[in-house]
């Protein structure tokens, strides 16, 4: 399908209008395919990204506005997500011994082992991008990096 076909709309104002609303519809269109994996872990895709975070400086704790600087989502309420993360031993926080007004997170076995399991079943990424070469992904990466370093 293109664009076109569908949102059933085939005027845009011009080529990069055409692209962004591209961007936008496909962003939305991966997500709720990721969305119904991770749906089957019991988690969002906002604690999906925090453990995929948490994961990355293991062993070693963060702090929840460290966590926040790594988020796809910069709009998310990182504590809060983090808070739901612990309610399901996902995760676990301690205050920073450095600065007590700190809060560190760290992932716990059992958050390491969902990311495990979903790391172990279907392929979020080739799900999502099996119509694509790695040529293609490479270029797709190269504008997308270069749309951003526009501003």
């Amino acid at each position: 399908m293109s664009i076109d076909k569908d949102i059933q709309q085939t005027r845009f104002a011009n080529s990069r209008h055409k692209a962004l609303i591209n961007i936008l519809y496909t962003y939305g269109w991966a997500l709720e395919r990721i969305k119904k994996v991770l749906a089957e872990h019991d988690i969002t895709h906002q604690q999906f990204n925090i453990l995929r975070i948490l994961r990355g400086s293991y062993p070693n704790p963060i702090s929840t506005l460290q966590i926040r600087e790594r988020m796809l989502d910069k709009m998310s309420d990182t504590s809060r997500i983090v808070d739901r993360l612990i309610l399901k031993g996902l995760a676990q926080k301690t205050v920073s011994p450095k600065d007590h007004r700190l809060v560190d997170v760290l992932i716990t076995e059992k958050g390491q082992s969902v990311l495990k399991d979903i790391d172990d079943g279907p392929d979020l990424v080739l799900e999502v991008m099996h119509n694509v070469t790695e040529s293609e992904m490479e270029d797709l990466s190269h504008l997308l990096d270069k749309v951003r370093c526009s501003n």
